[in-house]
């Protein structure tokens, strides 16, 4: 019983993208382009934390999810991507990953990038045993890698959880080759809001900024109703956006 309905959920995801890729043409925001990112020596990327970000032309955008995923909204964040044929990268929490299987084998084959956000997302990593705040990093990898299954690989990216690293975890990420991910603007989407404010907070930050990797939260009830406004926005005004994947 629970493999048949295992299929029928993948049949039905798989019917899902199938026609909402039909769908996808001139009027849809797209992917402009995929950067592929060398991670050599463990670049940091985002002005929020670090010197440089990703080579981005003016108007171009980075599109990134962190925490999930979450069974009520990435379903949600998801359908609205697909709509628009839009990719992104997303940083899920180990033990999410290995809660919902399914929806993070769902992420990969719908073409989005899959990255670590540790195992249990400890807000101060900078506080724990480099032991074991390389233990959380380990983890996380370990139950991506075992919830995407077939369905894809684990990008060698990692998003410190409150931005919050040591010196000693961000060599050990160089030496592994694994670049660190900040952000360029945010959504402050774990701030209470409605989606309407949030739209136009993250919208006055788009414009004020122009390019760079944008930080929402797939887990959001506000981010996932407000998304689908904010991407016919993005394309209104002419904006393209662009899918990271690594070397």
């Amino acid at each position: 019983m629970k493999r048949l309905r295992g299929l029928v959920f993948f049949a039905a995801v798989l019917g899902f993208s199938s026609a909402v890729a039909a769908q996808c043409g001139p009027d849809a925001l797209g992917t402009s382009r995929t950067l592929t990112v060398n991670t050599a020596g463990g670049p940091k990327f985002g002005t929020k934390h670090y010197p440089a970000t990703l080579d981005l032309a003016d108007r171009e955008l980075v599109l990134t999810f962190d925490d999930g995923p979450a069974s009520g909204t990435t379903p949600r964040v998801l359908e609205a991507l697909a709509r628009e044929c839009v990719k992104a990268t997303f940083f899920l929490i180990g033990r999410n990953a290995a809660g919902l299987p399914q929806l993070v084998a769902r992420t990969a084959r719908e073409g989005h990038s899959i990255a670590n956000h540790t195992q249990n997302h400890p807000w101060t990593i900078d506080k724990l045993s480099y032991e074991r705040g390389l233990g959380e990093i380990d983890t996380g990898a370990a139950s991506i890698r075992a919830a995407l299954g077939g369905a894809g690989r684990l990008a060698p990216f990692v998003r410190f959880p409150g931005f919050v690293e040591t010196p000693a975890l961000l060599s050990e990420l160089a030496r592994r080759n694994v670049a660190t991910f900040g952000a360029d603007l945010w959504a402050s989407d774990w701030d209470p809001m409605t989606p309407d404010v949030q739209l136009r907070q993250v919208l006055a930050r788009v414009e004020k900024a122009r390019r760079g990797i944008v930080l929402f939260h797939d887990t959001r009830e506000q981010t996932a109703a407000m998304l689908p406004a904010f991407l016919r926005e993005l394309k209104r005004r002419g904006y393209r956006i662009v899918h990271v994947v690594g070397a």
